[in-house]
């Protein structure tokens, strides 16, 4: 016996919520509940449901213990962040899938179908509203944990789920890919955003050098949780390169340690840097961005992220004239596939040619503060 209830939420929507119960011999022996956010979706699990449940062997393979999607999400946090800290995006966009109606779900009930219903709610007004990309960002990082809990953990998971939900999002329309960025900082942009820095410095000497992050990062091109973990042995003096480790890579990033040439400037700003620490760069890579994000804002920069700066320098030394290999020996890419969508051209030449900043940032004082120093 099946019945569907709807609820409304606290912001105003809708949800139903299945409920399947089987008796035998006048008693009890199955229940199971479900949450959908529209009532067909509730109706055709209910019907699957109870199909399957009718087959030989059903009920006591579902009376099992199983484990809801949001304690999937949770062990997956746990165990991950025993190798490497997650980013703080992929970790609130977890939290946020597990503490939405779908983090109830019990692993044997995910399905394409489920899946395909969490984005198409996500892309509604009651879910988010937010658009193809970021429903598909959802999914990408709920499939890192999908992909690993039926083998590392034994949890029944629908080993094709994510990859057929997909495949209908796509044919239903929605482009889930993310959108390639092609904004980078003009000279304007990065001239109120230094005076900014410059004269935190001056207030608080022992802050986050941003003059020198902002700085590095776009002439070594590198991320800013790459900067933040280089060691001063990590350099090689005579070949001007640094061992960048747990590089981002799509098929692998811990124990992804790559060489990178550091072009003159980055090698010059890099030199400036106290030796107090092992750290070159001894700040908190959230704490950077979140410098840096509170500085547009005050600036009134619009859609400008600190990444957008290692658009910027590979851009440049291809305006340069420099060809793929030299570039990738300083970008540390491994094909132009993935080089290309950090190719934003504006011109020829160097922009930075006898750029009046980089003198102040090679100059600009460090100070570590005692906090950083401990």
């Amino acid at each position: 016996m099946a019945t569907i209830r709807a609820r409304k939420r606290t912001g105003g929507s809708m949800s139903y919520t299945a409920q399947i119960r089987l008796y035998r011999d006048g008693a009890q022996v199955y229940q199971e509940t479900q949450t959908f956010a529209r009532k067909q979706a509730a109706q055709a699990w209910v019907r699957k449901r109870e199909a399957e449940l009718d087959q030989p062997g059903a009920i006591e393979r579902a009376n099992r213990q199983g484990a809801t999607v949001k304690e999937m999400i949770d062990r997956y946090l746990v165990e991950m962040e025993k190798a490497r800290p997650l980013g703080k995006t992929k970790r609130a966009t977890l939290k946020a899938i597990s503490e939405s109606y779908l983090g109830k779900l019990m692993d044997q009930s995910i399905n394409s179908q489920q899946l395909v219903e969490y984005a198409l709610w996500r892309m509604s007004k009651e879910g988010g509203g937010i658009k193809p990309q970021t429903a598909g960002n959802d999914l990408a990082h709920l499939g890192a944990v999908l992909s690993i809990a039926r083998p590392a953990w034994g949890y029944e998971v629908d080993p094709h789920s994510m990859s057929d939900a997909r495949k209908v999002l796509r044919k239903l329309g929605y482009n889930m890919r993310s959108r390639e960025r092609d904004r980078r900082p003009t000279l304007d942009e990065l001239d109120k955003l230094l005076k900014h820095f410059q004269g935190i410095q001056k207030t608080r000497p022992t802050s986050i050098n941003m003059l020198k992050m902002t700085a590095f990062a776009l002439f070594s091109t590198r991320r800013q949780e790459e900067i933040t973990r280089i060691l001063w042995a990590d350099l090689d003096e005579a070949g001007q390169r640094v061992l960048v480790r747990d590089m981002k890579n799509p098929g692998q990033k811990i124990g992804n340690d790559v060489w990178c040439h550091l072009p003159p400037e980055a090698w010059a700003i890099l030199q400036t840097m106290p030796k107090a620490l092992p750290e070159i760069f001894p700040y908190s890579a959230e704490s950077v961005s979140t410098s840096w994000t509170r500085a547009c804002k005050i600036l009134g920069i619009e859609d400008l992220h600190f990444h957008d700066l290692r658009h910027d320098g590979v851009s440049r030394l291809f305006e340069m004239d420099w060809d793929i290999p030299r570039v990738a020996s300083v970008s540390g890419h491994r094909d132009w596939n993935s080089m290309r969508r950090y190719t934003h051209l504006r011109g020829r030449g160097d922009v930075y040619a006898n750029w009046k900043w980089l003198e102040k940032v090679l100059k600009a004082p460090v100070k570590l503060g005692a906090r950083t120093l401990k």
